[in-house]
C-alpha cells in the first residue's frame, strides 16, 4: 500500500541562488533572492518519490507578523496552479527518485522583508504533512524589468547597487573635496539591521500588517526608511547636531563609513547614535537602500538653500560692518547640503516623471508630520511642477531658490542686492565605476540666466501661491515652520524687481593669492573696479567669521576698514591678511571662514556687498599597500599621516575601515604629535572578500577632527 510523501530535507541552494540574484556578498549561507526572478529548492523524500497524480505539493509563503492573502503578505499556490489565482509561480525543474527540484518566483511587486517558507502535501487516501522549509529573504530587483526599480545600465547597477563605496563631496564650489566613505551594505548583519530598521518605524508601530502589505513600494519604503535614518520621530538612527558640543558621542565629521553606525544602533537596543549631519544621514540612507535593491546615489549641492516659509527666497541679513547676521527666520544658505537620489518608477505621478527621486533624510521639515523629505521627483523639480508630491517645493527651493540680501541698520531694513544665480550649484554625484565627480547641476535646472530657468521659477512661484490661496496642507508643501500668511512679511511671495544692470556702477569681489591651508595665514585681495566715468570714493568695512555648514554664522574675530578712491574705469587691489593665530581659535569643526566687504559710496545711499567662503584645507592621509591583496593571505598597510599645525596636538586617534578588507573598524591611539611632524603606522589584515576594494582612514586630534585619506585595492581571489 503507498505512503503519504514524506520530506526528508530541504536544500534551499542559497549559494546558487545567491549568486544568480547577485545576493552572494551578502551571504552565501542564508538564502536572498530578488523578486521578479526564480529561484531553486530541491525537497529530498523519506520513503518514495513524487508522483505527480498522486501528490499534490501545495507551497506558502508568509512575511510579516499577520500574514494575509488579501494583503498580500500571505501565498499559497502549487505546482499545478500555473496561472493561477497567486502571482506566486512554483514550477517543476527535475523529477529524481527521491528528490524533486522546484523553481519558486515572486511577483515583481511582491512586499520585500524576511518569509518563511513552508508546504503541505496531499497524497491519495486523505494523507497530509505540513513542514516548514526555512526562511529567506525578499530584496527588490533592479535587474527585472517589471520591477518598479528597474535600471537598464549594467554599470549602473554595478555603480548604485552593488558598489559598497564611494565618495561625499564637501567644501565649497571653488574648493570641492571628495570625502572617502564605506557604505557597506554587504557587510555582516547589515541586512538583518536593515530589516528591524523597518520593523522600528512608527508605519509598523502603528499598524504592523498594512506597513508589511506596502512594503513592495519602493515610494513606501524610501519614505519609511527617510524618516528612520534620523531620531526626530522616533528612535531613529542617528542623532543631528550642529552645535559644535558632541562631547557625550562622536563629531559627525569623525565617521568614514555606516557600518559602525548601523551596528551600534542595533548593538544599543535601536537607541539614536550621536552625532550625524547631512553627509552622515545621507550616506546611511545609501546603505540601506543599496541592501534593500533600491539604486541609490549620494548627491551633493553647493550653496543649497533652506527656505523655511515656502516663498522661494533665502533672505540674508548683514549689519553695516559687513558681517552676516542671524536669521530670525532660519532661512539660510548651507555651505553645501548632501541627500539621496532612489531610482523608481512613479505611478503615482504622471507619465514622465519617474527615474530619479530626491530623499533626504537630514531633519529639517516635516513631511505629512514626520522628518522626512520626497521622493521628489528631479524632473518635476527641473521643470517647476512643485504641485507634485512629495515635498517638491521644498527641493525645489534647495536647488534653485533666490537670495536676497538686506542691511540691517537703525532698525531698519534696506535692501542690497538679489541673487537669482547663487542657489544650488556644482550638484555632485561619483560618476559610474570611476572615482572622479560627476556634475549633474543640469538634471535639477536649466542653466542660471537663461529663459526657462526664470520661467521656471516664475512658474513654480505662481504654484505655490496657488496652493497657499487655496490653503492645502499637503506632503508635497507643508514645511513645519511656516508663518501663517497673516503674519509673513508683504514681501513674503512677491517677486521684487531687479536693479537694471546699468545702475551698477561700483563692484567688489575677493580673490585668494594661495591654497588656504590649515595652520597658515590666509592672503587675499579685495578687487574693487569703477565701471562709471566718474570718480567714486568708498569706505569698505571688512569683517571675516566663521559659518557652521549649514549657514549658521560665528561671531566675527577679524574686521577692517578700508578707504578706496578709483578713478573712472580704474580698478583697484587692496591686500589682506588674516594670520593663523587669529582665526585658529574661532574655527568651526567645519573649516568655513566667510570673508564679507559692505563698501558705501560717499554722498550715496547706495551700498555694495562682496563675500566670499574659504574651507581650510588638511594634508591628505597617505595610504601604501605593501604587496599583492589576496583572499585569506596576509596583508600589510602602511598608513603615513602628518601634523599641519606648528604646535603640538593631543589626543590622536587614527580610524581605518575598508569592507571586504577589514572585519571590523580599526582604531589605533596615537597621542601626541609634535608641530609639523610626519608619522606611520603599518597595519596587517587578511582580505576576506574578492575585487575592487577601498581603505578609509581618518585621524582626529583635539585641534582637528577629520584628516581623511583612502586607497582603492583590488583583491585577487586567488588559488
Amino acid at each position: 500500500m503507498a505512503q503519504g510523501l514524506e520530506v526528508a530535507l530541504t536544500d534551499l541552494h542559497s549559494s546558487r541562488n545567491n549568486v544568480r540574484h547577485h545576493t552572494e556578498e551578502i551571504s552565501v549561507d542564508h538564502l536572498l533572492v530578488r523578486r521578479g526572478q526564480p529561484f531553486n529548492i530541491t525537497l529530498y523524500f523519506r520513503n518514495r518519490g513524487f508522483q505527480p497524480g498522486l501528490d499534490n505539493i501545495i507551497f506558502v509563503i508568509e512575511t510579516g507578523p499577520l500574514p494575509d492573502l488579501a494583503k498580500g503578505t500571505r501565498a499559497v499556490f502549487s505546482l499545478a496552479d500555473r496561472g493561477g489565482p497567486s502571482p506566486w509561480i512554483a514550477s517543476l525543474e527535475t523529477n529524481r527518485p527521491t528528490s524533486l527540484e522546484v523553481s519558486l518566483c515572486a511577483p515583481p511587486m511582491a512586499a520585500v522583508g524576511r518569509y518563511l517558507l513552508k508546504i503541505h502535501i496531499d497524497s491519495f487516501q486523505g494523507y497530509v504533512t505540513a513542514y516548514q522549509l526555512g526562511e529567506f529573504i525578499l530584496l527588490f530587483n533592479p535587474w527585472c524589468p517589471a520591477d518598479a526599480v528597474y535600471l537598464d545600465s549594467e554599470p549602473q547597477r554595478q555603480e548604485y547597487v552593488v558598489n559598497d563605496y564611494g565618495f561625499i563631496y564637501q567644501g565649497n564650489k571653488n574648493w570641492i573635496r571628495p570625502c572617502p566613505w564605506n557604505y557597506g551594505q554587504f557587510e555582516e548583519n547589515i541586512i538583518d539591521i536593515c530589516l528591524e530598521l523597518l520593523d522600528k518605524s512608527l508605519n509598523f508601530q502603528v499598524d504592523p500588517a498594512t506597513d508589511c502589505a506596502l512594503r513592495g513600494s519602493p515610494v513606501y519604503i524610501s519614505r519609511v526608511v527617510c524618516a528612520m535614518i534620523n531620531s526626530n520621530d522616533d528612535n531613529g538612527v542617528l542623532n543631528g547636531n550642529w552645535s559644535e558640543n558632541y562631547a557625550d558621542g562622536v563629531n559627525p565629521a569623525e565617521w568614514t563609513g555606516s557600518v559602525a553606525i548601523l551596528k551600534q544602533w542595533h548593538a544599543n537596543g535601536c537607541q539614536p547614535v550621536h552625532y550625524g549631519q547631512c553627509w552622515v544621514f545621507a550616506a546611511i540612507m545609501c546603505t540601506v537602500m543599496r541592501c534593500l535593491g533600491i539604486p541609490t546615489r549620494v548627491i551633493t549641492n553647493f550653496d543649497s538653500g533652506h527656505d523655511t516659509d515656502g516663498n522661494l527666497i533665502i533672505d540674508e541679513y548683514y549689519d553695516n560692518t559687513g558681517r552676516i547676521l542671524e536669521n530670525k527666520k532660519k532661512d539660510t544658505i548651507w555651505n553645501f547640503h548632501v541627500w539621496n537620489e532612489c531610482w523608481m518608477a512613479r505611478k503615482d505621478l504622471p507619465p514622465g516623471y519617474g527615474g530619479w527621486q530626491v530623499l533626504d533624510a537630514t531633519p529639517q521639515e516635516t513631511s505629512n508630520g514626520l522628518y522626512c523629505c520626497g521622493p521628489a521627483s528631479v524632473r518635476a523639480i527641473k521643470e517647476g511642477e512643485v504641485d507634485l508630491k512629495y515635498d517638491t517645493p521644498f527641493v525645489f527651493s534647495m536647488v534653485n531658490a533666490d537670495c536676497m540680501s538686506w542691511l540691517v541698520s537703525g532698525g531698519k531694513e534696506q535692501k542690497l542686492h538679489r541673487d537669482t544665480n547663487s542657489v544650488g550649484s556644482c550638484i555632485s554625484t561619483k560618476s559610474i565605476q570611476s572615482d572622479e565627480r560627476d556634475d549633474i547641476t543640469e538634471n535639477y535646472k536649466y542653466g542660471e540666466g537663461s529663459p526657462q530657468e526664470r520661467q521656471v521659477f516664475l512658474k513654480a512661484l505662481q504654484k505655490l501661491k496657488a496652493e497657499r490661496s487655496q490653503g492645502h496642507h499637503r506632503a508635497d508643501f507643508q514645511p513645519s515652520r511656516t508663518m501663517p500668511l497673516s503674519q509673513a512679511s508683504p514681501r513674503s511671495l512677491n517677486t521684487p524687481s531687479l536693479q537694471p544692470s546699468d545702475v551698477i556702477q561700483v563692484s567688489m569681489k575677493f580673490k585668494l593669492l594661495d591654497l588656504p591651508n590649515m595652520g597658515q595665514d590666509i592672503s587675499f585681495v579685495l578687487l574693487a573696479l569703477n565701471m562709471s566715468p566718474k570718480f567714486k570714493d568708498l569706505k569698505v568695512n571688512l569683517s571675516a567669521q566663521s559659518l557652521l555648514h549649514d549657514g549658521s554664522p560665528l561671531s566675527p574675530f577679524w574686521q577692517d576698514i578700508v578707504f578706496i578712491t578709483l578713478s573712472p574705469k580704474e580698478a583697484k587691489t587692496h591686500p589682506c591678511k588674516i594670520p593663523y593665530s587669529q582665526y585658529s581659535q574661532y574655527l568651526s569643526t567645519d573649516k568655513l571662514i566667510r570673508i564679507s566687504a559692505l563698501g558705501e559710496e560717499k554722498n550715496s545711499p547706495e551700498k555694495i556687498l562682496a563675500n566670499k567662503i574659504i574651507t581650510l584645507a588638511y594634508p591628505a592621509i597617505m595610504i601604501n599597500v605593501l604587496g599583492a591583496a589576496i583572499v585569506n593571505q596576509p596583508l600589510s598597510i602602511q598608513v603615513i599621516f602628518s601634523n599641519p599645525l606648528s604646535e603640538q596636538v593631543a589626543d590622536c586617534m587614527l580610524t581605518v575601515e575598508g569592507s571586504g578588507l577589514f572585519k571590523k573598524q580599526q582604531r589605533v591611539l596615537i597621542g601626541v604629535l609634535k608641530p609639523q611632524h610626519r608619522a606611520s603606522i603599518t597595519l596587517r589584515t587578511v582580505p576576506f572578500k574578492s575585487g575592487q576594494r577601498q581603505i578609509q582612514a581618518n585621524l582626529r586630534s583635539n585641534k582637528f577632527k577629520d584628516i581623511k585619506g583612502y586607497r582603492n585595492v583590488n583583491v585577487d581571489f586567488g588559488l
